[in-house]
């Protein structure tokens, strides 16, 4: 018999993948794939000191679109989740990524959301009671220094607001994985309709605050007309109906791994779009940021006895 969806919330660590989780980890894949490309969308498309508004545009009316598919809305205490989740997920990381763009060299904010993974790996341990992983850790470590190797030149200037937003971009959006994989995902909701209730949720949270800290909105002009609806329909409602689609039937830890994708991403259309130089210290950290997120889907090995307990005792007697 088929579990319902909301049962479907846990992937220890260490447990071993089903064949079929190659698929889906591709497709998993695809939503930080996508999420790489808002550094050049932002400095190359959008008008400048507006990150706000470009949350703001990113997340809203992806959201109500997936409403209108779907017409499904929460039940009970979900209503309340889908807020807080919307907020962490949407609401606060979207403004902060935005701001870390401009504030920071693209590289440089990348490998500040690359620490993203790490902090899973711990809340983890607090949220969803996993066992600590030194495995998890050294390997997320591993993948940090390897993005920083990738993107972050000689010359990259530490705006300080810019660090801070880019920390907090990582923090507000491991907290939300985390919880998103805690509380699972209602029955009666596909994953368009569990993207869309975050998406509207955490554009309605921006809304208020983007028109006081920000007040009007600026001219938009086609090119920035393009870079809106890629980071709202692609960016935004595609990405994030596989993002979770792939939280509900995929280890935590392997799903906060691939967030690397995005910063390798950004610098590879930097490379292509922009001209810049991937030298032999880029190859390397290329090198080790791809090793960290194979390693993020393999389980965490184990030298234990116990470790085969479960397996010997589902053999008949």
């Amino acid at each position: 018999m088929k579990r319902p969806a909301a049962q479907v919330v846990s992937g220890g660590a260490g447990r071993v993948a089903p064949r079929g989780d190659l698929s889906r980890t591709f497709l998993t894949a695809l939503a930080p794939a996508s999420w790489g490309t808002t550094y050049v969308v932002t400095t190359e498309l959008l008008p400048p000191g507006h990150p706000l508004f470009a949350g703001l545009l990113r997340a809203l009316p992806a959201g109500l679109i997936a409403l209108a598919i779907t017409r499904t809305l929460p039940r009970g205490a979900w209503w309340g989740k889908a807020a807080v989740l919307g907020v962490l997920n949407i609401g606060l990381l979207f403004p902060l990524l935005f701001l870390a763009a401009e504030r920071l060299p693209g590289g440089v904010a990348a490998t500040l959301a690359a620490a993203q993974p790490l902090v899973v790996a711990v809340l983890a341990v607090v949220v969803l009671h996993e066992s600590p992983s030194a495995w998890r850790l050294a390997w997320g470590a591993i993948g940090v220094v390897g993005v920083g190797l990738v993107v972050i030149g000689p010359n990259a200037v530490l705006d300080p607001a810019g660090v801070v937003a880019g920390l907090g971009a990582a923090a507000s959006m491991a907290l939300g994985l985390t919880l998103t994989k805690r509380w699972g995902r209602p029955a009666e909701a596909g994953p368009a309709a569990f993207a869309g209730w975050q998406l509207a949720a955490g554009g309605l949270f921006l809304l208020p605050v983007t028109f006081f800290f920000e007040g009007a909105p600026p001219a938009i002009d086609p090119p920035a007309v393009l870079g809106y609806l890629w980071l709202g329909l692609v960016g935004g409602l595609l990405a994030y109906v596989l993002w979770f689609r792939g939280i509900g039937t995929l280890p935590v830890t392997s799903v906060a791994v691939l967030v690397l994708l995005s910063p390798l991403v950004a610098a590879i259309l930097g490379a292509v779009l922009l001209g810049q130089t991937l030298g032999p210290v880029q190859i390397l950290g290329f090198g080790l940021a791809l090793a960290a997120i194979v390693a993020g889907q393999l389980p965490a090995p184990s030298h234990s006895p116990a470790a085969s307990t479960p397996a010997l005792e589902r053999t008949p007697r």
